[in-house]
């Protein structure tokens, strides 16, 4: 179960890129539950009904000079109310000095202050994308991840069945390993799926027989990447000569990994078979689909289209009767 993301936490994650100052110290054990991010608006006007206590809240330049043109005990009061909702923490930016009375109200809630001299729109812009990766949908999955022509191959299969060998012979091909055994998949939108490794297996491969293999050290930095987008599933079997196996690529198979359909692409193994050749091809037919060529929808339109100039010329020949 991963740990809480708490205020202390995600500070001390983007505290340069933020450019953050406390004021004081408390506050940094609250749990932030939430990926949302928002400015108070109304709420300082004191509407309440609707507003949404769980989030990080920010005030802006607007926000700052509306609370310091209140009188001291409406601001107070307002200020009040509004920090004793569950707000994780509280942002300034700007570098703007807190509206008398805030960092004591604070204080009292148990809300950290945190000053950020950056403009209201580049904290928004920093902030979002670091949220949404440590609140993203995550699973882990058994297989191994390799960035080939571009396009992230994830290969699966039962253990032993050969995973790790055909992505190092991929590496060894000019193309990049990205996480190995371990996967940990990050749902980020409606349709992306991110990949990477554990960061302490990180670029790591077991190779049976071998032991364990430092892919980056052997092959160098350019050998491996961080993360890559899941676009291909491969899934590795074994050679079933009474199996069902998709021959013409029409029947578009695909595998859901947190509710996004990623295809997947089934590989018989037997004998002499070049599984790095073919891995290569699956992420190059992988690109022409996403250019908008289907080869195997194309040579089937022009089969239908052959079949039918030859039912014309039969049809042609059965009525000419002179």
């Amino acid at each position: 179960m991963p740990r809480p993301l708490t205020v202390g936490r995600l500070v001390e994650l983007v505290r340069e890129t933020l450019e953050l100052d406390q004021v004081g110290t408390g506050g940094l054990e609250r749990e932030i539950t939430s990926a949302e991010i928002s400015g108070p608006g109304i709420v300082l006007a004191g509407y309440m009904e609707r507003f949404v206590g769980n989030r990080l809240q920010v005030l802006g330049e607007t926000e700052v000079s509306y609370l310091n043109s209140l009188p001291h005990e409406s601001r107070v009061d307002i200020l009040t109310r509004f920090l004793s909702f569950p707000i994780p923490a509280l942002f300034i930016t700007k570098g703007q000095t807190p509206p008398a009375g805030l960092t004591d109200i604070a204080a009292a809630a148990g809300v950290a202050v945190l000053i950020s001299q950056l403009k209201t729109n580049e904290f928004y812009r920093r902030l979002w994308p670091v949220l949404e990766d440590l609140f993203a949908p995550t699973t882990t999955i058994h297989g191994s991840l390799a960035d080939v022509f571009g396009v992230g191959l994830l290969f699966i299969g039962k253990s032993g069945i050969g995973k790790s060998e055909c992505v190092l012979d991929l590496v060894e091909r000019g193309h990049r390993l990205v996480a190995d055994d371990l996967v940990i998949a990050s749902r980020r939108g409606n349709d992306v799926l991110i990949g990477r490794g554990h960061e302490l297996q990180r670029h790591f491969m077991e190779v049976r027989g071998i032991g364990l293999v430092d892919v980056r050290a052997i092959f160098g930095v350019r050998a491996v990447r961080q993360q890559k987008r899941i676009e291909v599933v491969v899934q590795l079997e074994e050679w079933d000569s009474e199996a069902v196996i998709d021959r013409t690529g029409l029947d578009g198979v695909t595998m859901t990994i947190l509710d996004i359909p990623i295809p997947k692409i089934t590989v018989p193994l037997n004998p002499g078979k070049n599984i790095t050749v073919v891995a290569e091809v699956i992420a190059m037919n992988h690109l022409l689909r996403y250019s908008g060529i289907n080869t195997a929808e194309a040579f089937n339109d022009r089969l239908i289209e052959r079949m039918r100039r030859a039912t014309d010329v039969q049809r042609y020949l059965a009525e000419d009767v002179e």
